[in-house]
């Protein structure tokens, strides 16, 4: 094991196994070839090819397409081919979320292949030994990688949220922040990989935070997610990093970026540069 294995975990994919899926020409999103076999159900809405799957006679405005896509996300996971529905939408996007053309459930992304964005926070604390962070452990009722450890705020960016105010909500919920303190989180920069899961894949983007903690700072899980929480010196963090899968595979990434930006991972660092440049992967659209 080593901390670019943790990159490699993160960016397993084979562009033979998939296909593009088009929007008037443009890509936005990949599928599984078995997924574009399950869309020929529908030849009204998409015409399935050997090297792309084309949305066509889709609505030209953003709820009628967000629509029919809950319709067919709906049928889907009525015949098993998505595992359940979320609740929660996600932007349907060739780019940033600012260029939406509709909404899913957050559920289907991978299915779909879509480019999911999340925000992920790194809670320090400054001592007279150095660095220490809070990490947090996900409960074991969690449907992704129970029991593992994850970063101290880390969640999912869903459409019609503000950044801020989706940071927010989350430091809330998982750490029992208040959003004064949530508000002094700097934005520092984001992680971007894709990863074949067993869903479909994931060409996700993830907005890294830091913040500073007080020391007398301890969190509070508010919604369930987490059972425990721990601050560690940040060498044991590193250690964990580099020689287990303790941690959730994504949060490796986000601690990674961290150790980097604080020069406690530097040019002595076997793969450094490939680190580096391993964090910020090409997305497929």
């Amino acid at each position: 094991m080593g901390l670019y294995d943790k990159i490699l975990a993160c960016n397993r994919w084979d562009p033979e196994d998939f296909v593009p899926w088009l929007l008037d020409g443009v890509r936005i999103g990949t599928l599984r070839h078995a997924a574009a076999r399950a869309l020929t159900r529908w030849p009204r809405w998409f015409r399935v090819e050997p090297q792309a799957v084309h949305w066509i006679n889709a609505p030209r405005d953003f709820a009628a397409r967000s629509a029919l896509l809950a319709e067919v996300v709906e049928t889907l996971v009525a015949q098993g081919e998505i595992p359940y529905a979320h609740g929660e939408l996600y932007p349907v996007t060739p780019n940033g979320r600012d260029r939406a053309c509709c909404v899913v459930d957050r559920a289907a992304g991978p299915f779909f292949g879509i480019r999911a964005f999340g925000q992920h926070l790194n809670g320090f604390v400054r001592t007279a030994h150095g660095l220490e962070m809070w990490v947090g452990r996900r409960a074991a009722d969690r449907r992704l990688y129970p029991n593992r450890l994850d970063n101290l705020v880390g969640g999912g960016l869903p459409h019609g949220l503000g950044v801020r105010e989706n940071l927010r909500k989350e430091c809330a919920e998982e750490a029992g922040m208040a959003a004064a303190l949530a508000d002094l989180a700097v934005p520092v920069g984001a992680v971007v990989y894709c990863r074949d899961s067993e869903r479909g894949l994931k060409p996700d983007v993830m907005y890294c935070y830091d913040l500073e903690l007080p020391e007398d700072f301890v969190p509070r899980c508010t919604d369930g997610e987490v059972q425990a929480f721990y601050r560690m010196p940040v060498d044991e963090v590193v250690e964990i990093v580099r020689d287990s899968d303790e941690f959730k595979l994504n949060c490796n990434l986000v601690v990674i970026d961290f150790l980097i930006r604080h020069g406690l991972i530097g040019p002595d660092e076997p793969d450094y540069l490939a680190l580096i440049q391993g964090l910020r992967s090409p997305l497929p659209c």
